[in-house]
């Protein structure tokens, strides 16, 4: 049967429209300002506002070998939650997706329990151990890139050697950077004002921002598209925004928190334990500036759930990582649009199309033939952030009991409800 969204809008050319849009067969088989209802299944969105479904490229979704943590199922279920109709699975997992062999058993989970669609990273290395190069040529027709987030790849040869290897297989390497010779034993908090205050040894930036910068060297010299992960400082900025004008294939992502904290925020608390660590409020906001100019050109959650006991040890023994997939919509658009400092059209750039420009995913745009895979927004839902009430296993986030004005109503992948808003 088909289904007839109406009542809703969408976001063209600056300002919101109404629409009525049929699904048919998971595809966008209509649109027009009205439609014939008779004989099918009609969905009142009460002014809602339709857009493409968002697009994370960058969780963990912990399955094989950490269901303790996450599972395909409860993590999809999150990310559906949350607006999401596609993410991309970091590699971290046993066994290491390095093969095919390994990438075959995440992608049976994925084919048996995902909710939305799941894109599989393999692994820079095998083993993510930074030493031999992961047998790219057997997994690319399966993967959307290679990464060994987690790990910067230490070796300037290694890393070369691998985006040759990408270049000719047309896929991007992926990179956590970070020089863990400029690491020093201690907290993985900043190098800043809460370190400082509490006597504690901090991250250097540089750690970040001199990988940045000699993978670009590398990207110079073989061509490969490079997308850095997480970035969180503002010297990686001032890098990739001079190799975007210079031409190179070179993006990247930054996460909610880095956008919305910075390590004036922090709390001896798990909630706010991740790598890289919370910035100053310098980096924060020349963080904001670069998704207002676009020199980001995602926001992506970095979702990395654990259990609530690797989170209890504060931030000296706590693991890194914190869940986003079911806050990144409210607390930016509460903190970022609502306030005039970011425009929606920025964010959704950010968050829906060009995610699937850069990574070759489908979807992205609302007209007749397209991909059904929206998600539906409630511009006007205040409410508290409560992680008690998460789909994700994990309740580690430093949201928890934020004030947002929005929410995500109802999210469709393939034509198909796989999430609606309960709350009155």
């Amino acid at each position: 049967m088909n289904l007839v969204l109406t009542g809703g809008a969408v976001l063209r050319n600056g300002s919101v429209q109404p629409i009525e849009m049929e699904i048919s067969q998971g595809r966008i088989v209509s649109i027009s300002s009205t439609l014939s209802k008779e004989g099918k299944t009609v969905i009142e969105l009460h002014n809602h506002l339709i857009v493409p479904g968002f697009v994370d490229v960058h969780v963990h979704l912990r399955q094989p070998g950490f269901s303790y943590k996450e599972t395909i199922a409860s993590g999809t279920a999150a990310a559906a939650a949350g607006g999401y109709t596609a993410v991309c699975a970091m590699p971290n997992l046993k066994p290491v997706p390095d093969c095919l062999e390994n990438l075959q058993e995440e992608l049976n989970y994925i084919q048996k329990d995902a909710r939305i669609h799941v894109y599989p990273f393999g692994a820079i290395t095998c083993g993510e151990k930074g030493e031999t190069i992961a047998d790219f040529a057997a997994m690319a027709p399966y993967v959307c890139g290679w990464s060994d987030d987690g790990r910067g790849v230490q070796s300037d040869e290694r890393m070369r050697r691998a985006m040759e290897l990408a270049k000719t297989l047309d896929k991007p390497i992926v990179a956590h950077c970070e020089d863990e010779s400029l690491l020093t034993p201690g907290w993985r908090i900043h190098d800043g004002a809460y370190a400082h205050a509490h006597n504690l040894i901090g991250n250097n930036p540089e750690s970040e921002w001199r990988q940045v910068e000699r993978d670009i060297g590398l990207v110079r010299e073989t061509g490969c598209r490079y997308h850095v992960c997480h970035v969180s400082t503002k010297e990686s900025l001032t890098r990739i925004r001079a190799a975007k004008a210079e031409g190179l294939p070179v993006s990247c992502e930054t996460a909610p928190h880095y956008l919305l904290l910075c390590d004036d925020d922090l709390q001896d608390d798990g909630r706010f334990k991740m790598n890289p660590p919370l910035r100053t409020a310098a980096d924060r906001d020349a963080l904001v500036e670069a998704l207002v100019d676009g020199t980001i050109d995602c926001i992506a959650t970095d979702h990395a759930p654990h259990s609530a006991a690797e989170k209890s040890g504060g931030l000296h023994m706590s693991l890194n990582g914190i869940v986003g997939l079911e806050t990144a919509f409210p607390v930016l658009y509460t903190k970022l649009v609502k306030t005039g400092i970011v425009s929606l059209t920025a964010l959704l750039n950010a968050l829906c199309v060009n995610p699937r420009r850069l990574f070759g995913l489908p979807g992205g745009e609302i007209a007749e033939g397209q991909p059904a895979d929206l998600t539906i927004l409630d511009l006007d839902c205040p409410h508290v952030i409560d992680s008690a009430d998460f789909l994700s296993m994990s309740r580690s986030t430093p949201f928890d009991g934020w004030n947002v004005s929005a929410a995500v109503h109802m999210t469709l992948c393939d034509g198909e409800i796989v999430y609606q808003e309960a709350r009155e």
